[in-house]
């Protein structure tokens, strides 16, 4: 089986790495997506349709072109993988995490014990909870499984 999974949320550590190692250590025929994690670019992405006078514009134009390519790769994926940080709060997370939901599109969380409560609509609708990415590229394994 082959599977594509897209990988939402913190970008501010090397956990999507950390669950490609998994994967390929595993030999699971995965393709792995995401959206652009370099946090500058994300946040210039509509620089060039012309400079605005307030951040909320330059940030909803960008947040427009950067939704064309999050919304492409979650439809297309099989399954998402939706990583909660401990240092900022991830709203761009939750919102994937409340698109897939829509989708009916499955997507595992993963994040530590102590944001379980604000995390609780998010979790309920997810098909997993993991707290390590060993636990997630247990699941692609298990999922992957012949």
């Amino acid at each position: 089986m082959y599977f594509t999974a897209y990988l939402s949320g913190e970008i501010h550590t090397d956990w999507r790495e950390e669950i490609k190692r998994g994967a390929e250590a595993r030999g699971l025929k995965i393709e792995f997506t995401s959206a652009v994690t370099d946090h500058d670019a994300s946040d210039a992405a509509g620089d060039h349709l012309g400079a605005e006078d307030k951040a909320f514009w330059r940030d909803h134009k960008s947040a427009k072109v950067n939704a064309i390519r999050t919304k492409t790769l979650i439809e297309q994926s099989d399954l998402v993988v939706v990583r909660f940080g401990d240092k900022y709060k991830q709203w761009n997370a939750a919102f994937d995490a409340g698109y897939c939901a829509a989708l009916g599109k499955p997507y595992i969380t993963l994040h530590a014990e102590d944001i379980i409560h604000p995390l609780k609509e998010v979790d309920a609708a997810a098909m997993a909870w993991a707290t390590t990415t060993e636990q997630v590229v247990e699941i692609l394994s298990y999922v992957l499984r012949d």
